[in-house]
């Protein structure tokens, strides 16, 4: 669902450029509590996930595709301030390093998908948690729910983004319904995703779920003299030793950006298909990134697709790992002077 640059106006680009700002610097300032739990690599880590596996559109049908938003799983990850930054990384290195959305339309794809995915799919996340059962377990059909229910939501938002400053006059109703539609589809894909990705984290690294965190109960120890102690798994994780399982989640990550992604769908997007349908993919416009040499998911001057494919999703990877880990460590700093 990115959005390029033309299909909106100048003024409601700019005040959904003055919405994500401001979403943005709230969350820099409300982060500090969910990176101290969660450690800011994870928060790194996982807006690297989250570029990956957008490269990887999945069929959806009637030659649509679809690919993963992620606002719900990050969320239920490093929690929803943190998400927020974690979703407008993804979008900036797609946006400036890969002409993915366009540059004018920054503001609205962090709106639309740093925001409104964030926000829809964490707090029905924690509705659906007081109904089912305090367990960890609960936090995965909880998010899968939050995270199926984001995505149409968010393309209902497209929706009345356009029916404020849409460029090509269309019927506002076959929009909705087309938008909705498909993005119900594509929300059903997500909403897999979500499940299986929180499936494995909660298996093997439960104390890695922000959302799960006071799901877990205390650990009773008992050392070599019939001692016990009780341990709280609500202490930060930044504490605890992770080096292997950081190191397993960055291995994945890679190998979802750099062969993963090779078998991705080709078909259009969503957003792309119901644009063609309706007739205002006419307006966009081209990045003003558009020459950048990663352009399109590619390395410029390598001659093999599939290993120019690979090669920029790794260093994709790479860059939104850094940056992400960047903007956490901010943050926490900004919060510190702050206090």
């Amino acid at each position: 669902m990115h959005v390029p640059d033309g299909f909106f106006d100048a003024p409601t680009s700019v005040a959904t450029g003055l919405i994500a700002a401001g979403a943005v610097g709230f969350s820099l300032q409300r982060a500090n509590r969910e990176i101290r739990e969660t450690g800011p690599a994870l928060a790194g880590l996982t807006a690297a996930f989250v570029f990956a596996v957008q490269m990887v559109n999945f069929p959806v049908g009637a030659g649509t595709s679809g690919h993963l938003l992620g606002g719900a799983l990050a969320a239920a990850l490093v929690g929803p301030w943190s998400a927020v930054l974690v979703m407008s990384t993804v979008l900036l290195v797609q946006g400036l390093l890969f002409a993915d959305g366009g540059l004018t339309a920054l503001g609205t794809n962090i709106t639309l998908m740093g925001l409104i995915t964030v926000l829809v799919g964490y707090f029905l996340t924690r509705a659906v948690l007081k109904a089912l059962p305090r367990r960890v377990g609960s936090v995965v059909p909880a998010a899968t729910l939050g995270a199926l229910v984001s995505v149409p939501v968010a393309a209902l938002a497209f929706t009345g983004l356009y029916a404020i400053g849409g460029a090509v006059d269309i019927p506002l109703g076959k929009l909705a319904t087309a938008m909705v539609g498909w993005h119900i589809l594509v929300g059903i894909g997500e909403a897999v995703i979500t499940a299986a990705v929180l499936s494995a984290v909660v298996a093997t690294r439960p104390d890695l779920v922000y959302a799960a965190r006071h799901l877990q109960q205390d650990l009773v120890l008992v050392d070599a003299d019939g001692n016990t102690s009780t341990v709280s798994p609500d202490r930060p994780i930044a504490a605890r030793p992770a080096g292997r399982s950081f190191g397993v989640g960055i291995a994945v990550t890679l190998v979802v950006a750099g062969g993963l992604s090779l078998f991705a769908s080709a078909h259009p997007d969503g957003l792309e298909f119901v644009g063609a349908k309706l007739g205002f993919e006419t307006a966009a416009k081209s990045s003003a990134v558009a020459g950048s040499p990663l352009a399109d998911y590619g390395v410029s001057g390598i001659g093999n697709s599939e290993v120019s494919g690979a090669l920029a999703g790794i260093i994709g990877v790479l860059v939104t790992i850094v940056l992400g880990l960047a903007i956490a460590k901010l943050a926490s700093l900004r919060a510190n002077k702050a206090s």
